[in-house]
């Protein structure tokens, strides 16, 4: 797939040299570090898309069950492909249980597109400043990840997964998802302000895409500002065909892949499709070395053993 760029301002600067210049002795080091890395980088990122409407149907048949979202991607690529716009897409969120390929679409969509992906998970700790960076005022201070996505990327349309937004816990004080409220507008992206460097920055071309297991907890304004889609988990035909392109993926990508068959034997595969597909790539890479201790070269059902997945309970089998 052939792909066009052009730069973009994701930030001036001059500002930033007039914050450097401006920074008393006793500033933060690492705050000083970043105007001086941002001076020396530049503030031009390159916007990139497909120039053409890229071929779908192995994305349609990697995730059967994205079917909406893909085809909302695909009007967009189709409206600025042959332009000189850049690509819009409506920020979205995916709902769905867990391990049943949200991340992983957002990762694809990424590559579809040309461009990098970054994750800010939602559940961790720091949520409190992973979106918008925390204040050079505190002791261990440092960027959001919105900021170092754009600031240390390439590129000025990277996708952004905002991971479990639904698992963002506020104090009294501090919502941890007060950023996305300009975050998710056109018009407030454009002068985005990280706490900790002070630079507006242009947010106008990021992709969003969130992830949550459930609604319920998400504040109605930033739903609204989401195009939301119910991710159902693959039926047995969709797993079936996850299962095999995986085993496919990995066989083809290590030398001693081809010591195995194409196509994964059938026991071992009906066994994977009652998986989840977050737990298929692990079972099956253990399979191919459980296989091979066993000196056999094929993966069969035997090799796909539950403690290879995770001891928590969450390897999908049904039981």
């Amino acid at each position: 797939m052939i792909a066009v760029a052009a730069y973009k301002s994701v930030y001036a600067v001059d500002e930033v040299e007039r914050k450097l210049k401006g920074l008393p002795p006793e500033a933060h080091e690492q705050l000083r570090h970043t105007y001086a890395r941002m001076i020396e980088a530049g503030g031009q990122r390159l916007a990139i898309k497909p120039a053409e409407l890229p071929d779908m149907d192995t994305l349609h048949h990697e995730l059967p069950n994205f079917t909406e979202p893909l085809e909302d991607i695909r009007r967009s690529v189709a409206l600025a492909a042959d332009s000189r716009d850049a690509i819009e897409v409506t920020p979205m969120l995916l709902l769905g249980e867990p391990g049943i390929g949200k991340t992983h679409f957002a990762r694809r969509v990424a590559q579809l597109l040309g461009t990098t992906w970054a994750l800010a998970p939602m559940n961790a700790l720091t949520a409190g400043w992973i979106l918008s960076g925390s204040s050079s005022q505190w002791k261990g201070a440092r960027p959001g990840k919105v900021f170092e996505t754009l600031v240390q990327g390439d590129f000025a349309n990277p996708v952004v997964v905002i991971d479990e937004i639904d698992k963002a816990a506020g104090g009294a004080q501090y919502d941890p998802l007060g950023a996305l409220y300009s975050l998710l507008e056109f018009d407030t992206a454009q002068h985005f302000t990280d706490e900790f460097a002070e630079v507006p920055i242009d947010c106008s071309a990021v992709v969003w895409v969130a992830t949550a297991n459930d609604a319920a907890g998400i504040p109605e304004p930033l739903l609204n500002r989401l195009n939301v889609y119910e991710i159902d988990p693959p039926d047995e035909a969709g797993l079936r065909s996850i299962a095999e392109r995986l085993y496919s993926s990995i066989r083809n990508s290590h030398d001693w892949g081809a010591a195995f068959p194409e196509t994964l034997s059938p026991d071992a595969l009906d066994l994977l499709t009652q998986c989840k597909p977050r737990e298929m790539r692990r079972l099956i890479t253990g399979a191919f070395g459980a296989a091979k201790l066993a000196g056999r070269r094929e993966v069969l059902a035997q090799d796909l053993t539950p403690h290879q997945a995770s001891k928590r309970g969450r390897i999908g089998f049904v039981q």
